[in-house]
């Protein structure tokens, strides 16, 4: 998620205000903040070559490009456009079509990639046997306030449902990425978590035990039997109060089976990292990336469906499965802008398009047959 704002006004400012007074009180009482890297472990990732010891942050391959984003921009005047301007369809009218998820289907073994994406970034993936879970969030918002970021519908199947996931992978440490409730639902489960440097640290927080956490600084390397998870960058920021941010690594990351392999965007805008990866990894039978919640204004740090589609082309990838739109309003446009535009360019570059909805099972080795579902839900005018 991305708050980045442009002319002043009053109104604005009272809001902003009221909002940094309802922080303030809150702020030490706010369990879903978690906790930023401290004593020895600080150190260790500090010695990242991606920490800059001179800002006392994690940085981008270009370290001022967050800087020169946010260069001219007002803080007051997106605040207020945000929550009473953009596009009146930001959030749907109706509940959008789902499925419940076939388990038993989904854990039989097979050759080919299954998965299930529940929307945003949210998605269950069985390679070759392992079960991995990126970005769950199953909470009713995506911030730390429930009254906030809602989500457009509930989940389609509750956490109690799920099967038994093997590990648990984290992009960054946002709101919409990493969630207090879905995570201490897992305390006293057998998953594990694999997160970039620092994210272990809200983990342990909320009572994750560290024997069953790795951390990855970009381009480290863990083996799952046979199959390898690399994380591998990405152009974002991190941090979940609003002070003080950049403390954590962001990622994207890769993963690579015997047979199969796939690649996760996280949250990123667009670089050089993606031909990077694509070159030393690709091709990539399955690509999930990024493709909602964007606008020029951050495009630094979120891509725009174009690049999306350019990504996908750097990456080498063979089908592209858009994530990070469907479940939260988190910018100004529709919130079935990000799936046109996406159809629109995967035609343009002849790119195989994944669409499916929520809960529903995936299985790569079939033809694509999933139905553009979201035009039934087009609101006119």
């Amino acid at each position: 998620m991305t708050v980045v704002f442009g002319e002043n006004s009053l109104p604005s400012i009272l809001i902003s205000l009221s909002f940094v007074v309802l922080l303030s009180i809150s702020f030490f009482q706010c369990k879903a903040f978690g906790k930023d890297p401290s004593g020895s472990h600080k150190e260790a990732i500090q010695k990242s070559e991606h920490f800059d010891k001179t800002r006392d942050q994690f940085v981008n391959r270009r370290p001022d490009i967050l800087e020169k984003m946010r260069d001219g921009q007002n803080f007051f005047s997106l605040f207020f456009k945000f929550f009473f301007g953009g596009d009146k369809h930001q959030k749907p009218s109706v509940k959008l079509p789902e499925e419940k998820p076939d388990f038993q289907e989904f854990l039989k073994p097979d050759e080919s990639i299954k998965f299930i994406w529940f929307g945003h970034s949210t998605f269950l993936v069985n390679i070759e046997g392992t079960i991995l879970f990126f970005d769950p969030v199953f909470s009713e918002s995506a911030a730390p306030f429930s009254f906030m970021v809602k989500r457009f519908q509930d989940a389609v199947v509750k956490l109690d449902d799920l099967p038994n996931i093997d590990y648990i992978i984290i992009s960054h440490d946002h709101y919409d990425h990493l969630d207090l409730e879905t995570i201490e639902f897992f305390k006293t489960k057998q998953t594990k978590f694999i997160t970039p440097l620092g994210v272990t640290s809200h983990l342990k927080e909320w009572g994750i035990p560290e024997d069953r956490m790795t951390e990855l600084d970009w381009w480290g390397k863990k083996e799952i039997g046979k199959i390898q998870v690399i994380c591998t960058p990405a152009q974002h920021f991190s941090g979940r109060s609003g002070m003080n941010g950049n403390k954590t690594l962001w990622s994207s990351w890769t993963v690579i089976g015997q047979k199969e392999r796939f690649y996760f965007s996280g949250d990123s805008g667009y670089d050089t990292h993606f031909k990077q990866i694509g070159d030393t990894f690709g091709p990539f039978d399955l690509t999930f990336i990024e493709n909602g919640q964007y606008n020029p204004m951050w495009e630094a740090v979120h891509v725009l469906p174009e690049q999306t589609a350019q990504a996908h082309l750097d990456l080498k990838g063979k089908r592209l499965v858009p994530v990070h739109w469907g479940m939260f309003n988190l910018s100004l446009h529709s919130w079935y802008e990000p799936a046109e535009n996406i159809e629109r360019e995967s035609k343009k570059h002849n790119i195989d398009l994944l669409t499916p909805k929520f809960g529903q099972l995936v299985k790569l080795k079939n033809p694509n047959v999933l139905e553009r579902w979201w035009k039934k839900y087009i609101e006119e005018n």
